[in-house]
């Protein structure tokens, strides 16, 4: 009987010279499955005539903007992911959500492999065959840029060889990934991490050194999950888009770093993700207003581990569902409003209200109706610092004994 391939299909050169490839090597049939998650570009039903034109003997395309935005955005802003504290995980969160629909194509077409685009290079091939090994162990993986040593310039002979109704003469001089939450830009001349930035890499958002009118939102927030901007309740999808529209106006969400990759080097990346920058900014600075303080610092141990994990491919894991059970939890009161001032690059809170607010205005104030006992303060800071009187008085001690 002939084997399956159900394909991760990006429309790009290389999966969809490896729909060919792969049906030649393993003598299968290939079946492309291309998600879409909100990467603009190219209309998804031309990927799908591509992929006809490709070879393969189906192709589907998978609406997954809504679920991507519900299940998998939402989910890292209550964590307030942020990897290395400035990456918000734009790549890694929309993997699993592949993942989840490669093996339902699976499944369904009674395929035995699963294929993707991935080099050995990268994370990408990590969060991939992580997932797969979690969701269906039985499927094989076969990754023809890693497995086959699969170069570009291989890449277009052979898509020139088969006549491919692909574009092989147009070469960016970057690697591009984008999707709803935000843009990610690499190699070209950015591999040098000497060079800046050029105004040209940028898609998502406008230059913050542009004069402009700053932009006032409001974002509402009910048990940690966003639902509404200035008052009009929005689906997930829809609350994302538009704040990426308003928060990349203003130039907000660009990150220009070196991170440290799963597979063990350093790689300079330029990310783009307004809307996801302005959210966590938003949402970090209820959970400040809501949660009380013991919780706080724990929960950001928790928030860093929870990053680690998506990024490091392991969204299907234990741990990252004990950790959820723990933010799922904290998020019960974060519940009200953020007013942001959106503006030369910067999401900057000038507003919050909660009816879940732990904070007292009575007992912050210095003026006339101040609760606050502070005869009490004295004993409090003694004892508190008696721990650190003990220990100098040893020292001291100690210290005239050996002399």
């Amino acid at each position: 009987m002939t084997e399956k391939v159900v394909l991760a299909y990006s429309g790009g050169l290389d999966t969809s010279v490896a729909i060919p490839y792969l049906a030649e090597q393993l003598d299968a049939e290939v079946i492309a499955v291309a998600i879409d998650v909100g990467q603009d570009g190219e209309d998804m039903d031309v990927i799908k005539r591509r992929a006809l034109g490709c070879g393969a003997v189906s192709a589907e395309i998978v609406d997954a903007r809504e679920e991507f935005a519900a299940d998998y955005c939402f989910p890292a802003v209550a964590a307030n992911a942020l990897y290395m504290d400035r990456y918000p995980l734009v790549s890694a969160l929309s993997r699993p959500l592949i993942v989840k629909h490669l093996v339902a194509a699976a499944e369904k077409h009674g395929a035995t492999i699963v294929s993707h685009g991935c080099t050995g290079k990268g994370n990408d091939q990590v969060r991939f065959e992580a997932g797969l090994a979690a969701l269906a162990p039985h499927l094989k993986v076969v990754a023809p840029a890693r497995d086959f040593a699969w170069t570009r310039d291989k890449a277009i002979a052979f898509a020139e060889e088969k006549n491919l109704p692909i574009d092989v003469t147009k070469k960016s001089p970057y690697s591009i990934d984008q999707n709803l939450w935000g843009r990610a830009v690499e190699t070209g001349f950015l591999e040098d991490i000497w060079n800046g930035p050029i105004e040209d890499i940028y898609d998502y958002t406008q230059s913050p050194a542009e004069p402009r009118e700053a932009d006032e939102v409001i974002i509402s927030f009910v048990a940690g999950k966003p639902v509404a901007l200035d008052g009009v309740k929005l689906s997930a999808f829809e609350l994302i888009q538009q704040l990426n529209t308003r928060a990349g106006a203003q130039g907000i969400g660009r990150i220009d770093m070196v991170e440290d990759r799963l597979v063990g080097i350093k790689s300079r990346e330029v990310y783009e993700s307004p809307a996801g920058i302005t959210l966590i900014a938003a949402h970090m600075e209820l959970e400040n207003v809501t949660i009380e303080r013991e919780q706080a610092r724990f929960k950001r141990t928790v928030d860093q581990r929870w990053g680690e994990l998506v990024y490091d491919g392991l969204w299907f894991s234990p741990l990252k569902d004990s950790l959820e059970a723990f933010i799922g939890d904290v998020q019960t009161h974060v519940t009200g409003e953020i007013r942001l001032s959106l503006h030369a690059g910067r999401a900057t809170v000038t507003g919050r209200r909660s009816e879940a607010s732990l904070y007292d205005f009575d007992l912050a104030t210095y003026d006339e109706g101040d609760t606050f006992d502070q005869s009490k303060a004295r004993g409090f800071v003694d004892l508190w610092s008696l721990p650190a009187k003990l220990a100098a008085a040893r020292n001291e001690r100690i210290k005239a004994e050996a002399a």
